[in-house]
């Protein structure tokens, strides 16, 4: 059976979605990032700091084709990944990818609820941080609309919107 791997921009739910559906399917969860992290023991940030971000990207492709060719996963991208070199054309040849949309509103409230810091949107204001996600999402979203499946994500802010989406999910890829 072909690996679910899912796609989007930050905040969408990839990671907190994709280990719910994994759990709902009997499937082993992979966070690209994490899976990243743990290979090269630095974190993501560590490795744009020494390697700049073209060597983080080179990376992060050749290990998205190393566990995406894992059986029976579901992946979450980073939501940078199908954005450079053919990694979405690879990913739509590997899986099912499932594109999780959502407008740059509700990803700066899914942003805000989140605890993380993440380092692109340090420091920024609310007003910032929407303006950054408008137009760095206008640059990405036609590499995510390549995904086979796009599932409208509304804000993930209770078990139950959790539980539709990955229903949702199921249902697109009829399992």
């Amino acid at each position: 059976m072909k690996s679910i791997i899912l796609v989007g921009y930050m905040g969408s739910g990839k990671t907190t979605v994709g280990k719910q559906l994994a759990q709902a399917l009997g499937r082993t969860f992979y966070d690209l990032d994490w899976y990243i992290e743990t290979r090269y023991h630095r974190t993501v940030a560590q490795i744009f700091a020494e390697r700049g971000e073209d060597g983080f990207r080179q990376m992060e492709a050749a290990m998205l084709r190393e566990v995406a060719e894992f059986e029976d996963i579901v992946l979450s991208c980073g939501g940078g990944t199908p954005c450079f070199f053919d990694n979405m054309d690879y990913i739509r040849s590997v899986g099912e990818s499932v594109y999780l949309k959502a407008t740059p509103e509700v990803l700066a409230q899914h942003l805000k609820m989140r605890k993380v810091e993440r380092p692109l949107l340090k420091g920024k204001s609310e007003e910032e941080l929407l303006d950054y996600i408008r137009t760095s999402l206008e640059q990405r979203e036609p590499f995510y609309l390549k995904a086979q499946h796009i599932i409208d994500v509304t804000l993930l802010d209770n078990y139950d919107k959790l539980q539709t989406s990955v229903r949702l999910i199921r249902e697109k890829l009829g399992l």
